[in-house]
């Protein structure tokens, strides 16, 4: 018979926080947790309080519960990760708009739609806006599997910021925009800033997502 408590599921879950930030996959950390919670509710029927177990440390615990199994650890390098896919997709942002002014006139020439020929406005920036976000995402995803290909799981990193980044910055341009037509779209720095501030954070949070559902999937 079970003698959870709240005490105990607290404890648990700062567990699974850390087992999660040192990048231990999900199946060993529900055995980690099996085990944790035997000993936990074990001390609560025995009338002690379950933090008297862990110590003052709960996160110190829970990392030699962890070294003690032998599980295997993936460091998550985020830092490494959002500093290589923000360097690739803004490289690739500058070789794009390069290769776009060096190959203008054969784009207008490609391109050149008769007079009669109306182009609907959202269907222009919807082109414009997807083509940067398509150069951008594949910048940062070619960069991420190439610069860090000796770290553990970058190719399911990579496939999975293929996956997430898109959304997330459609979502964040669609936000920047509505945040501009809210303000009347002024071409002030503060204004600018905010709007490419929304679509950065957007692509940090879809990269370090994608990071760590990497490093803490079941294999």
């Amino acid at each position: 018979m079970s003698t959870s408590t709240p005490a105990v599921d607290g404890l648990l879950a700062a567990a699974d926080r850390e087992w999660r930030a040192l990048g231990i996959n999900r199946r060993e950390r529900v055995t980690l947790a099996a085990d944790l919670r035997t000993e936990l509710e074990a001390a609560a029927a025995d009338g002690l309080d379950p933090a008297e177990l862990l110590g003052p440390d709960p996160t110190g615990f829970a990392l030699r519960i962890a070294e003690e199994a032998g599980v295997e650890r993936i460091p998550p390098r985020y830092g490494q990760v959002l500093g290589v896919a923000s360097a690739g997709g803004m490289l690739s942002l500058v070789v794009g708009y390069l290769v776009v002014i060096g190959l203008h006139e054969a784009f207008v020439t490609a391109f050149d739609l008769p007079r009669s020929v109306r182009v609907p406005v959202w269907l222009a920036a919807a082109v414009f806006y997807g083509g940067v976000a398509a150069v951008v995402v594949a910048g940062a995803v070619l960069a991420v599997r190439v610069a860090l290909r000796d770290a553990p799981r970058i190719r399911h990193t990579a496939a999975r910021m293929a996956l997430l980044l898109p959304p997330a910055i459609a979502a964040a341009t669609a936000a920047a925009a509505a945040f501009g037509w809210a303000l009347n779209f002024p071409l002030t720095p503060l204004a600018i800033g905010t709007e490419a501030a929304i679509v950065l954070a957007a692509f940090l949070a879809a990269t370090a997502s994608a990071r760590r559902w990497s490093v803490t999937a079941t294999r």
